[in-house]
């Protein structure tokens, strides 16, 4: 990396990365005494207050994508890409919408407690499964991203900064369980907004911005000069089913993230979750008013200075470095860790519930739970390794892995959250042939596996996301044909759901012991769904312009 983009204040860096992950392991110590019982190591107890939960929400679904994939991507496909990210923003409102405050009434831990309790045993070792390989591809983008900031704090090497941050992160979030998380997200929040609001805004003036004082105005008045120094910068150039594409694997891929039902899950009440959404829209529309004025100055800045810029991820880092004092730029770099941070303590929160509370739940159901919550802290530290080996040789954007994972979970494991929640219909064997069948048709037409035959061409099918146009549809349509077939083959009978997975949807819903099995349970719908979505699979299966 060149010497005139790494700190030179490293002592300042060091003392702001030190005091904040003192912070960090003093809240997850003081959490571990508040964690007894699984309720606390998975679901803090189902006490956390709505604006604590707004925040760790935020902050969870930020992540180091917010604060480096993103702008590098912006760097990189310029407006298109804003747009495509705006619309990633609904998906936790439709998260608690959909199905996360019904699981909240049934005490769920993970979205896997409600497929075990829907489907039975084996759907939930193919759905537990799927959820842990999607959250350690989504931990691998966050450790890049510290792997990253440490390179430009420290001037460091990015793979010993990899290890370092990486071991340091699993450290507090072992130490906490769910409390720990939570809190830790809430405060590195708070962080997050700050080191990118606050920093932009001296940026920005310096830029010659007459609205540098509030980042959404920031760059109105510097359009004329941008479309001078680029002027594709507002054009739409890819094909338009590129956009259409991003709307299942950014929306109903992030619906289904645990990481982020677990949040939910956490909630004192109902009406807790349901203002925690309010505060979380707050939050984070604030840190992306930030995103997207560091988006619009990088790409200003490579255009008017000439700089090259051999890591896009690290645009912000650079920026900051380049125009502000040692310590603001140390303090942007520690956000920048914090969004991280956050990520990872929920990505790996997940993987833990997802093993002690799921899959073992199953494997072996008679196991104290003590020993889970044991084996639950084996897999989230294992899980960070896992990751952290994976960064040794990175992909060109840390987000890549980020999006790869999205179209994955909404190919695998959407459908039989969605569907599950809404339809008495969904049959078991329906949802375990769908979600495998899809995952592996996602799998195999990534440009990461065979590049051959991936759907769409050049940095959009690079992405990895543009396969979700066929293989998202293509699963809504297979489970619901299915599950209307099998429920109908006396041979199959023992895969149809029972009178008791049917109560279960009345219940959850809030009709308690009010059952009616008249209610969700439309095949017409259903049917007009399956009929729609084999147009779409069909459609991206064309040639991509």
């Amino acid at each position: 990396m060149p010497m005139e983009y790494a700190l030179k204040e490293v002592w300042t860096g060091v003392a702001v990365i030190a005091v904040m992950f003192a912070l960090f392991y003093y809240i997850g110590w003081w959490s571990s005494k508040k964690t007894a019982s699984e309720d606390d190591f998975y679901a803090a107890g189902f006490s956390i207050g709505p604006v604590t939960n707004g925040l760790s929400m935020a902050a969870t679904w930020a992540s180091l994508a917010t604060f480096l994939g993103v702008i590098a991507l912006i760097l990189k496909l310029q407006v298109p890409f804003v747009y495509l990210w705006i619309q990633w923003a609904i998906s936790i409102p439709l998260l608690t919408l959909l199905y996360g405050t019904s699981l909240r009434r049934m005490k769920a831990f993970t979205p896997g407690t409600f497929i075990k309790a829907r489907y039975g045993n084996g759907a939930t070792l193919v759905i537990a499964g799927w959820m842990m390989l999607i959250m350690v591809m989504y931990a691998l983008g966050q450790m890049i991203g510290l792997g990253q900031a440490f390179e430009i704090l420290f001037g460091v090497p990015y793979n010993t900064g990899l290890i370092v941050a990486g071991l340091a992160t699993l450290g507090f979030i072992t130490m906490g369980g769910m409390y720990g998380a939570s809190y830790n997200a809430a405060f590195q929040m708070i962080i997050m907004i700050l080191a990118m609001i606050v920093p932009m805004g001296v940026i920005m003036k310096k830029m010659g911005a007459s609205g540098w004082w509030f980042p959404p105005l920031a760059y109105g008045d510097m359009v004329p000069e941008m479309l001078k120094a680029i002027p594709t910068f507002f054009d739409m150039k890819y094909d338009y089913r590129w956009y259409f594409a991003l709307i299942p694997a950014f929306t109903l891929g992030p619906v289904a993230l645990p990481h982020l039902a677990m949040r939910v899950f956490t909630s004192s009440s109902i009406k807790s979750a349901r203002w925690a959404m309010f505060w979380f829209a707050v939050f984070l529309g604030t840190l992306f008013t930030g995103c997207y004025t560091a988006g619009f100055a990088g790409n200003f800045f490579t255009a008017t200075t000439g700089a090259k810029i051999a890591k896009p991820d690290q645009i912000l880092l650079i920026m900051n470095v380049y125009y502000n004092p040692g310590l603001i730029a140390a303090f942007v770099i520690g956000g920048a860790m914090a969004a991280g941070l956050s990520t990872v303590g929920g990505n790996l929160m997940a993987i833990a519930g997802l093993m002690g509370n799921d899959l073992l739940g199953v494997l072996a159901p008679n196991m104290d739970k003590r020993a889970k919550m044991k084996w639950g802290y084996v897999t989230l530290g294992a899980s960070g390794l896992i990751a952290i080996l994976l960064a040794f040789k990175p992909p060109a954007f840390l987000v890549t892995s980020i999006l790869w994972a999205f179209g994955l979970l909404a190919t695998t494991v959407s459908p039989g959250i969605l569907l599950g929640v809404w339809w008495k219909e969904a049959n078991k064997l329906a949802l375990m042939i769908s979600s495998i069948v899809c995952g592996i048709i996602y799998i195999v037409i990534s440009p990461h596996v065979l590049p051959s035959i991936c759907i769409g061409k050049g940095i959009v099918a690079a992405l990895g996301m543009s396969g979700g146009l066929v293989t998202v549809p293509l699963s809504f349509a297979l489970f619901i044909l299915g599950s209307l077939s099998f429920n109908r083959i006396g041979a199959l009978s023992a895969w149809a759901p029972t009178l008791e997975d049917r109560k279960v949807i009345d219940r959850i819903h809030g009709w308690g012991a009010d059952y009616d099995e008249k209610r969700y349970n439309n095949n017409t719908w259903a049917i007009a769904a399956a009929v729609v979505c084999i147009g779409i699979t069909y459609w991206g299966l064309q040639p991509w312009a």
